[in-house]
């Protein structure tokens, strides 16, 4: 759980996002009236990891302020050994006129930053 509260700690703040609330086996963070949780999944739902080929959530998008916010992020996560996924199209991965940089949580979850 350290590793991904470190993780999307360091990211939501670099997004504006405050510190909200935090427990033992849990922490949010919050910017305006939307909020974000994270809580450490109970060993018994361990046994099958996450995968976002699978039912459920495939990746998170957020929205870049602009084209440079994007590449300071790129910058950034390149800095702290974070692979950028899709490097050969980046920061077109998603397409021409769809500026963006797609990454990976310590847990394989895929997020996306765009600009607008």
């Amino acid at each position: 759980m350290n590793r991904t509260i470190d993780f999307w700690g360091w990211f939501l703040e670099e997004m504006g996002y405050e510190p909200y609330q935090e427990w033992e086996s849990g922490k949010s963070w919050r910017l305006a009236e939307m909020y974000i949780v994270f809580v450490q999944a109970k060993d018994k739902y361990l046994d099958v990891p996450y995968h976002r080929g699978r039912v459920g959530l495939n990746h998170l998008a957020f929205h870049a302020s602009s084209r440079l916010q994007v590449d300071e992020l790129t910058t950034k996560l390149r800095n702290r050994g974070v692979s950028v996924l899709y490097a050969d199209k980046h920061p077109f991965a998603g397409g021409e006129g769809h500026y963006a940089v797609y990454f990976e949580d310590p847990d394989r979850m895929k997020v996306e930053l765009v600009a607008p």
